[in-house]
């Protein structure tokens, strides 16, 4: 008889530690190993602002703002004679010596918000990275400074790869210019005709050579700053672009 009831008694204590047991609230991340830290979306924005954080700390801005736009003009590369050779001479009897006057400085440079796009495979990110700058023309033709905005898209290819250690890596496919991004207006004012034939020899000028010039200043910096972003950023993104999974790309 005491036998039964130590048995009823043992009985009892365990069933009150395993109520006791499932009462406790149990870690998920304990039970289950640890999570993805960073979903697609969060990656997208991750890679958007180092990129961008990237771009501005590697003096992006201050590139545009030293572009050569006068060797452009003064060698006028696919043009005949160059613009300075070609128009210049032309309205020099007008105003003799024009050809040493003119001037041209790039001011307010701007890099806008960054887009990212996924190819329709999965495999390839697309970056636009928006360029935009007003130049300030100066001539004695007028007194007041000629300003033209002008603002061109730099399209990087960021695709995965997985190298002989095994170890996958975000490299750059190709980087070059969107030509239907370009656009180069005057502001603010209507140019005299003379002043505006100029002003078209210009657009003409830049419209042919200015994308490939930025387009040689701004890739290797896009590799630079790709090469020092957060490595398990970069990871996490090449890990899904190589098996081809969707990025829910909204940025």
């Amino acid at each position: 008889m005491l036998q039964i009831w130590g048995l009823i008694l043992v009985y009892g204590l365990i069933t009150q530690s395993l109520a006791q047991l499932e009462a406790i609230p149990v870690d998920p991340v304990g039970v289950l190993g640890p999570v993805q830290s960073l979903t697609p979306p969060d990656l997208l924005s991750g890679l958007s602002d180092g990129l961008t954080k990237g771009l501005h700390n590697s003096n992006m801005l201050g590139i545009l703002r030293n572009l050569p736009i006068m060797d452009i003009l003064q060698t006028g590369r696919g043009s005949s004679g160059g613009l300075l050779g070609g128009l210049l001479p032309k309205v020099s009897s007008l105003v003799p010596g024009l050809q040493n006057i003119l001037s041209i400085s790039v001011t307010n440079p701007v890099l806008l918000e960054l887009g990212l796009e996924q190819s329709p495979d999965g495999h390839r990110l697309f970056v636009t990275i928006p360029l935009g700058m007003v130049l300030e023309l100066k001539t004695l033709l007028i007194d007041d400074l000629l300003k033209v905005d002008v603002k061109l898209n730099i399209t990087v290819e960021l695709i995965a790869v997985r190298g002989k250690d095994g170890k996958i890596h975000l490299v750059i496919g190709d980087c070059k210019h969107d030509p239907g991004s370009l656009k180069i207006s005057l502001l603010e004012r209507v140019a005299p005709i003379l002043v505006q034939q100029l002003v078209d020899r210009v657009t003409g000028t830049l419209i042919k050579n200015l994308p490939q010039l930025l387009q040689k200043e701004v890739c290797p910096l896009v590799n630079e700053v790709l090469s020092g972003l957060d490595v398990t950023l970069v990871h996490d993104v090449a890990d899904l672009l190589i098996r081809g999974l969707s990025l829910n790309v909204k940025v």
